[in-house]
């Protein structure tokens, strides 16, 4: 793993690259997508979010190589609409998800980010009278607002957010551009997420996926970025609909300097504006952490013996060999 302090912060990286029909490898000069038309060479170094479409295979140097440069890396549906599974953020350094899960933990601290949350979201200050409810009304009334005022200007009807998954090329193009837009947007403040140390799973609106705090994040921009530009998409046919929104994103995401602003913002949600940046890579493992807490006169630190550390089975004794696999940490 390098050190986050030789590498491009999140903020000065790319945002996507969307591959697909292709095998990504890792050769001298950096990685290379072979297609059957020739090579393409990808921008290791430099990208915050690898999307990795149908067709796609990726060798271990490749996946290594990605590793090491911190860049997530999800395998999607086609045109990148859903996301099947990603792989882990480039930092070992715990100590922004442990305050994370704190202030979830906390009825009173976790209700204090809720309101920050709704409160980015609004162009005027929210009463602090105002119950979490009534908030909830409010970005209802304004995301409504958002949908109507942005389809009349366009001239593209608006039915509401509904498609079937099972019959996806039935959807009109204004919900099928907007699935596009929201899969980039959810992978780039997914990467954000991750390069930072945060936690993806603890959300406080959202609650419940594995997602959750990258929906929580995510739904701050929706109004200024996605809908918008998955209603200019619309407009313009019904022809490529999602390669399009998935194009323009990535124009959009520079002109708004999206990358720039999500970690400050949920530094901001919560509370913790003194720690914007990322974190370089800590060393791996028990004895780091176990020494650290002995500097402070915690817990002495001992090398640990064999056998200790774990409740054995059969009054204490080892399993026989060959019994449930190697006993692995």
């Amino acid at each position: 793993m390098k050190n986050l302090h030789i590498l491009p912060k999140f903020s000065d990286r790319w945002s996507y690259l969307y591959l697909e029909h292709g095998k990504l490898d890792k050769e001298d000069s950096g990685l290379v997508l072979h297609i059957k038309d020739g090579d393409i060479p990808v921008p290791i170094d430099q990208l915050g979010l690898l999307m990795l479409g149908p067709g796609t295979s990726l060798s271990h140097r490749a996946m290594q190589a990605l590793a090491e440069n911190n860049c997530l890396v999800c395998w999607t549906g086609e045109q990148g609409v859903r996301m099947y599974a990603h792989s882990t953020g480039g930092t070992h350094f715990s100590r922004r998800l442990l305050n994370q899960a704190r202030m979830f933990c906390d009825d009173g601290l976790r209700l204090k980010v809720i309101r920050r949350l709704y409160a980015k979201r609004f162009e005027y200050e929210l009463s602090e009278d105002l119950t979490i409810e009534q908030i909830r009304g409010l970005e209802g009334q304004r995301v409504r607002n958002t949908y109507k005022l942005i389809s009349d200007s366009v001239g593209i009807p608006w039915n509401g957010r509904c498609y079937d998954q099972d019959d996806w090329d039935n959807a009109d193009p204004v919900n099928r551009a907007l699935s596009a837009a929201n899969s980039c947007l959810y992978g780039i403040c997914h990467a954000a997420i991750l390069s930072a140390g945060y936690s993806p799973a603890i959300g406080f609106i959202h609650t419940g996926k594995m997602l959750s705090f990258v929906y929580d994040i995510a739904d701050l921009y929706k109004t200024e970025i996605t809908i918008p530009l998955a209603f200019t998409v619309a407009s313009e046919g019904s022809v490529e609909t999602e390669r399009k929104a998935r194009l323009k994103c990535r124009d959009v995401f520079h002109q708004s300097k999206l990358m720039e602003r999500i970690l400050p913002d949920i530094a901001e949600v919560l509370d913790a504006r003194d720690d914007l940046g990322e974190c370089p890579g800590e060393f791996e493992g028990r004895i780091v952490t176990l020494a650290d807490r002995a500097e402070v006169g915690r817990v002495p630190w001992e090398p640990q013996r064999q056998g200790e550390g774990r409740t054995l089975e059969n009054g204490g004794k080892k399993k026989p060999e060959g019994d449930g696999g190697p006993d692995l940490e």
